[in-house]
């Protein structure tokens, strides 16, 4: 039997990058999986069901909680339940702290931060009724390294931890768990355009020496999101290759 057999997952932010992998690694292991993206995710969900995969797609913006309830009650009606979240949905707008505009810190913590407050928020109360959940958070290493021109994404990844430890607390006695996952240094589109001397230097700081795959981070999502993993409660996992634990 597959490690997520017959579960139904909600998988934010997962029309490309980390949380296509994401997409990808679950249906592999047997979840049906809602990808949700202000993104057209419908090539992703192709990809993923022409190699077996089960999975739909449905246009959500995290900070729109009239789109995330009618999505959360979709899910409901068609499956009678919601086993797994994973706030995977996440923007930057890097900009040194002098520089950065309101707009560039504001939208940045709606998304990062307050969209997980919105999604988790609608998803909780069927998990508590069904007495089981599983909720994975992206935080990220710069959470607690800094990087520069990332006050806003910095500060928001960090306060994903103490949501995740907060939530953690609350939750647990109901069958359901919180954690958080804090990735390194991925390759995504994002670092893809970055000019090859910044990747060589960045993989240089790494011990492992080379850079973070999407799936890296999916299996670690997987890991969290299962069963197994149902005495692993209100904790961070680092993967990003040694440089911090």
């Amino acid at each position: 039997m597959k490690r997520l057999e017959g579960q139904v997952a909600i998988i934010t932010g997962g029309a490309r990058g980390i949380g296509a992998g994401v997409c990808n690694v679950f249906c592999e292991a047997g979840a049906t999986v809602a990808l949700w993206d202000v993104l057209d995710g419908e090539v992703t969900v192709q990809e993923i069901r022409a190699r077996g995969g089960d999975i739909f797609f449905q246009k959500v913006d995290v900070t729109d909680k009239n789109q995330i309830a009618a999505s959360v009650q979709y899910i409901m009606d068609t499956y009678g339940k919601i086993d797994i979240l994973i706030n995977n949905a996440g923007i930057i707008r890097d900009r040194s702290f002098t520089k950065m505009s309101d707009e560039e810190w504001h939208s940045v913590l709606n998304v990062n931060l307050t969209g997980t407050y919105n999604t988790t928020k609608a998803v909780l109360p069927h998990m508590r009724e069904a007495g089981y959940g599983r909720i994975v958070s992206a935080s990220s290493v710069n959470a607690l390294l800094g990087a520069f021109g990332q006050t806003n994404y910095a500060a928001t990844k960090a306060g994903l931890i103490g949501f995740t430890k907060s939530l953690a607390r609350e939750v647990g006695k109901y069958g359901i768990t919180a954690n958080a996952v804090a990735p390194g240094f991925i390759k995504t589109a994002m670092t893809e355009s970055m000019p090859e001397a910044v990747i060589k230097a960045g993989i240089a700081q790494i011990p492992v020496r080379r850079i973070g795959t999407p799936e890296d981070i999916a299996y670690a999502y997987l890991y969290l999101a299962s069963k197994e993993a149902g005495f692993v409660n209100g904790e961070v996992l680092n993967v990003n290759g040694g440089i911090i634990s």
